[in-house]
């Protein structure tokens, strides 16, 4: 999982590496016909798959571990995330202060008659030295860094099944 073909290589392969028709070349009366024939056809379509394989593991396998209180936040991430791009994104306003699972501020109290009835928090917000308490009502397992907990469980399972999409085995 550590390294994933993007656009850009992709189109590198496709414009030089895999080349269309193939290539000629003639030297000292030999001629050499170089094609890549099924094997061009079938590497970006298994990149695509086993990519698309991945983020959508990695989407499933972190939702236990990924804090829920009404489901916005584990959602933004089928919501956020164009599966195959090798990218997730959480894409609730709040998803980076969870993930780091570190308060952010500062928070200033709002009190009416002497009663605390929210809090004020300027655009531009730092973290403190607290820890977020997560709720664990609903997924007993929320945690900080939860795609790194996911990765440390389930990272194996998933670069086999990528292995096998691409039709090899993993290391």
């Amino acid at each position: 999982m550590s390294w994933k073909p993007d656009e850009k290589w992709l189109k590198i392969y496709n414009e030089s590496i895999a080349p269309k028709q193939a290539a000629k070349t003639k030297k000292a009366g030999i001629t050499a016909d170089i094609s890549w024939g099924e094997f061009e056809k079938s590497i970006p379509k298994k990149f695509t798959d086993a990519q698309k394989f991945i983020d959508a593991s990695c989407i499933k396998l972190m939702t236990p571990f990924t804090p829920m209180r009404n489901g916005i936040l584990y959602k933004s991430a089928t919501l956020g995330t164009k599966i195959g791009s090798g990218h997730i994104v959480y894409n609730s306003p709040y998803a980076r202060y969870q993930y780091y699972g570190v308060v952010y501020g500062p928070n200033l109290p709002i009190f009416e008659n002497g009663v605390l009835v929210g809090f004020f928090s300027p655009k531009k917000k730092h973290p403190t030295n607290r820890e977020l308490q997560y709720n664990k009502t609903r997924h007993p397992k929320a945690q900080r860094l939860w795609f790194e907990v996911m990765k440390k469980k389930h990272g194996p399972a998933i670069l086999r099944g990528a292995a096998a999409i691409m039709g090899g085995k993993a290391k």
